[in-house]
């Protein structure tokens, strides 16, 4: 399965899981703070599946054009959960070897 984030509007953060291409779940909320709902909506759209974050194949984030806030937390986000679970994020896996 995968993830889909986008940031990209500041006020509204859509979440999406994919699986063969297709998009199987959709989830989006409007906040005037949007990036405060990213993680609480990550986690309602893998329970609406019964999905835990280890069984995501990868993740991908929305990278612009769009509000330059938003872009940088969408993009935090996804690295920090593919480098947590070893995960390539826009089909590019981070090394862990280069922290030590």
């Amino acid at each position: 399965m995968i993830l889909h984030i986008d940031t990209k509007d500041r006020k509204q953060i859509k979440v999406s899981l994919k699986k063969d291409g297709k998009v199987v779940k959709s989830l989006s909320k409007q906040n005037e703070y949007g990036s405060q709902v990213l993680l609480p909506l990550i986690d309602r759209i893998l329970k609406t599946k019964d999905l835990k974050p280890e069984d995501l194949e990868e993740i991908e984030v929305e990278t612009g054009p769009g509000s330059f806030t938003g872009l940088r937390v969408g993009v935090s986000v996804a690295n920090a959960l593919g480098f947590a679970l070893g995960i390539p994020v826009n089909g590019k896996k981070i090394e862990t070897n280069l922290l030590y």
